[in-house]
């Protein structure tokens, strides 16, 4: 019956696909600079849910007979984790194995790039000789360069132009869940540094950036900041949450078997705050053909938490004791460091690294009021919780 997407699915299709035209419109205006050899970098930003992503795949559908389109999911370093940390060589890892995939889905041959890639990044010493026929045979072992494979990787968007520009207007690289870069063990800003040096120098390549930031964080600080490594370089454009009338023209549209009165279209718009994840979500799993007042949207709210929440929930469950002793002190309100440390018991010092730690997971964010739940339908949860049971979910 429903024509609505699930709340996590990223890859939409045109008829799933709503609103969003002027965004569209904007973004692909500046990315088809590229084809006139200019190198446009954008910085999407928003919150968890907002459509980033989806955005993200729709653009890559709408350039991919012209360009070579890279997508990459910065989660996928996960693989590529040394000593179970993130590294910049996972980066690069995950940064070449995306080229290359783009490269095959835009039939273009790539094996001489792999060779290549094999023999320029590593460092070759003799091992060992073997006799064959009374020939001596030297049998060579490599190490990876770090270097000298990112020089490579970095440089490769930009050789594949030049390669091939006869058949395609430029390159796109798409850069998905950026925020992630605050989990590298090095330096970011420094690594930001880097990366826009090696973009500065390109032509006919084009850049998105996408993370689940707001305009507070202090990656974008970082990133778009004057004194960030891309400022006044970087256009930042802020993806936001549906507007009343469009929730209520969408449903209308996508789920006409769903009988608002009045007010309980006010409290379904309260309870999702026009966030596309949640209002797919919660749409979804409420009642056919049965009218929904702000009683029973009440009602239903509190029957589907637990799976309008369930990514979230998973990560509660992952956090250490202090991680979640830091967001239940701030269910009520916000708090400066020293007023959560104060909650706890325990000295200012004490939480630093999980207060970075959960701002990482884009769990607590901070703003000029103290630090706070980034999410405000996770803090509903967790006062439901608190309510029924008498405590939170330790």
């Amino acid at each position: 019956m429903s024509s609505l997407p699930l709340g996590n699915d990223n890859d939409l299709d045109d008829t799933q696909f709503y609103n969003r035209v002027e965004e569209i419109l904007f973004i692909s205006d500046n990315l088809e600079l590229t084809e006139k050899g200019s190198t446009p970098t954008i910085l999407l930003t928003g919150i968890r849910g907002v459509g980033k992503t989806a955005m993200m795949k729709k653009l890559k559908k709408d350039f991919k007979e012209d360009y070579v389109v890279v997508y990459m999911d910065l989660a996928g370093m996960d693989k590529f984790k040394e000593d179970d940390k993130l590294t910049r060589s996972c980066f690069m890892r995950l940064f070449y194995e995306c080229i290359i995939k783009a490269c095959r889905e835009s039939n273009i041959i790539t094996i001489d790039a792999q060779i290549l890639k094999y023999f320029k990044t590593r460092n070759f010493k003799l091992d060992r000789l073997e006799s064959i026929d009374k020939i001596p045979l030297p049998i060579l072992k490599s190490d990876e360069d770090y270097a000298k494979f990112t020089t490579f990787v970095m440089d490769l968007p930009q050789q594949i132009y030049d390669d091939c520009k006869d058949n395609i207007s430029g390159v796109l690289i798409f850069i998905d869940e950026f925020q992630l870069l605050k989990q590298l063990d090095d330096n970011v800003n420094d690594f930001l540094w880097y990366i826009r040096s090696i973009i500065q120098s390109q032509k006919h390549i084009g850049y998105i950036f996408s993370g689940s930031m707001n305009v507070k964080d202090e990656l974008i600080a970082d990133i778009a900041g004057q004194k960030g490594a891309f400022g006044g370089r970087i256009l930042s454009y802020e993806i936001k949450t549906f507007s009343f009338d469009t929730t209520r023209n969408y449903l209308a549209e996508k789920a006409n078997y769903l009988k608002f009165t009045d007010d309980g279209f006010e409290r379904f718009y309260k309870c999702t705050n026009g966030n596309p994840y949640y209002v797919n979500s919660f749409a979804r799993l409420l009642p056919p053909n049965e009218e929904l007042n702000e009683e029973k949207i009440i009602s239903e709210f509190k029957k589907t938490l637990p799976y309008l929440l369930v990514n979230l929930t998973n990560e509660w469950y992952k956090l250490n004791n202090q991680e979640q002793r830091i967001i239940a002190a701030l269910v009520e309100k916000p708090l400066k460091r020293i007023e959560i440390a104060n909650k706890l018991g325990v000295t200012s010092g004490a939480i630093g690294a999980s207060l970075k730690s959960l701002q990482n997971k884009t769990l607590i964010e901070l703003d000029k009021d103290g630090f706070r739940i980034y999410d405000s339908i996770f803090k509903t949860w967790l006062k439901n919780e608190y309510g029924e049971k008498g405590d939170y979910p330790y």
